[in-house]
């Protein structure tokens, strides 16, 4: 038996397939712990809120058991910063419809399972009437519930409406209370998903050179990966949007935030871009077509060129400071000539990823695109377009 278990771990795909899954494990506890920590600030401001509510409901105002003040100021706060004002009214509206029904129905018709059954149904659908939003529907069920199987003493149901008041009240105060955290937190994420382009075309031109299969195919697997930075992004816009609108006194980081949020769509288009590239260059790989030494050099001078796009983002800058860099690659892509099919294919897509990158850095698209001639046209490029240039047909 112990003979037999070693040769299994002998077999190296066996091994291969242990080591997979180690690093897989690393990379789902670093990823928890990341989650924890970007979310810890929520964490802590919900716990605080929570208190809050209780005290204020319980110890100043002395209500006997106002469970709901510190549930609606958790419930309101989240564990995002989206919408947290909507949330706010949408629970405490929701608090109101749901106690006030179910109070006028226990008080003619008792509580039972079918009364239960029935005042929800009442809620929801009155509710739904008044055309509220998920959170609100859910809540008006929940109140009907609780109010009906509690059968509260008279005025309990006014107090268990006020206590979500209480929590909805605490909920946006400290909504106000919002770090600088969120806001820094798209340009980023931009700059983090501009690294990883860079990273994948030096890797693409490193296999262009060497022409290695296996390699070439493990960086289209790791293009493949980047729409979930795409998303991220996106969710961290959204946030920061949302923080500017919930918070009066972050107006001044408005302008760095929008202009982010302005870019996550020709981002997107980016990173499709290269993802095309890269795997353009897995398929010559894979034919063994011989790619110019030039084209690949040009990749590594656009990684370079992105990279700076990256630390202007961090450095809470415009795209505009990238364009220069920019400009200079898409000269030596727009000297180079076509040649055999691959070559010709992977010089349109990096000709169309230029384009791509040169809007990221406020150029409209005709503008982007005025930068190259037509492939195979003998015309000098006009490299510094500028408002009224005159269009050229598109690359790629």
């Amino acid at each position: 038996m112990t003979r037999m278990v070693e040769n299994i771990f002998r077999d190296t795909r066996v091994e291969a397939l242990f080591e997979r899954a180690r690093r897989r494990s690393r990379r789902s506890v670093r990823h928890r712990l990341d989650r924890l920590q970007d979310k810890s600030f929520h964490v802590i401001q919900c716990a605080l809120a929570a208190g809050v509510a209780w005290f204020i409901a319980h110890d100043l105002l002395a209500h006997p058991m106002p469970f709901f003040a510190p549930i609606v100021a958790v419930i309101c706060l989240g564990m995002t910063y989206a919408q947290r004002l909507r949330r706010v009214a949408e629970v405490t509206v929701g608090v109101a419809v749901g106690v006030a029904i179910a109070d006028v129905f226990v008080s003619v018709a008792g509580s039972g399972a079918w009364q239960v059954a029935a005042v929800v149904l009442v809620a929801m659908s009155i509710a739904l009437l008044l055309d509220a939003g998920l959170l609100l529907v859910m809540q008006s069920a929940v109140q009907s519930i609780v109010v009906t199987v509690l059968v509260p003493a008279p005025g309990q149901s006014f107090l268990r409406w006020f206590d979500a008041v209480i929590g909805g009240v605490v909920a946006l105060v400290f909504a106000a209370l919002v770090p600088g955290a969120p806001l820094r937190r798209p340009r980023r994420q931009a700059a983090k998903v501009a690294s990883r382009m860079s990273v994948l075309l030096r890797d693409a031109a490193s296999s262009a050179r060497s022409g290695d299969v296996e390699h070439a195919a493990e960086v289209l697997a790791q293009a493949r990966e980047t729409d979930e930075l795409i998303r991220e992004l996106q969710d961290a816009a959204d946030e920061g949007m949302s923080v500017i609108a919930a918070t009066p006194w972050r107006r001044a980081d408005s302008q760095s935030v929008r202009t982010i949020a302005s870019v996550v769509d020709p981002l997107d288009r980016v990173v499709r871009s290269t993802r095309v590239l890269v795997r353009r260059v897995s398929i010559a790989t894979y034919h063994q077509a011989q790619i110019p030494p030039a084209l690949a050099s040009a990749w590594e001078e656009l990684a370079s060129a992105v990279e700076v796009l990256a630390r202007a983002w961090h450095e809470d800058r415009t795209g505009e400071f990238a364009r220069p860099a920019i400009l200079d690659v898409g000269e030596r892509i727009a000297a180079l000539a076509p040649g055999e099919y691959h070559t010709t294919v992977l010089l349109a897509q990096s000709r169309m990823l230029v384009v791509d990158l040169l809007e990221l850095t406020g150029l409209d698209h005709d503008d982007a695109a005025a930068t190259f001639p037509p492939l195979g046209s003998s015309h000098p490029p006009d490299l510094h377009p500028h408002p009224h240039s005159i269009p050229v047909t598109e690359v790629g």
